[in-house]
């Protein structure tokens, strides 16, 4: 089955693994900035892999010509679990932007 919801303990807990992301709400939230449309049309690419292989799909936003906005939330349970957690930390490991 899909994990619990984290407390608000646990969540200020696991943002200190992932401190480029702020939570928002029931959701935490990343930007990205590429160098350029295309770099930033790869990053999505690798993201959408990502999260199709853990089945934990995030919200993207791509805005200007080269920005990116992640938003995870695990939807199915109104808030946040260890999954957004689990994600926010593969694509920080993608280290796709300098």
């Amino acid at each position: 089955g899909r994990p619990e919801l984290l407390s608000e303990v646990e969540i200020q807990e696991n943002l200190k693994d992932v401190p480029l992301w702020r939570q928002s709400e029931n959701a935490i939230v990343r930007e990205f900035i590429a160098p350029d449309f295309v770099s930033a049309m790869g990053f999505v690419n690798a993201v959408a892999i990502i999260a199709e292989a853990m089945d934990h799909h995030p919200d993207i936003l791509i805005y200007g010509w080269n920005k990116i906005r992640i938003t995870t939330s695990t939807h199915d349970r109104g808030g946040l679990t260890k999954l957004d957690f689990e994600l926010a930390k593969k694509i920080d490991n993608l280290k796709f932007f300098k």
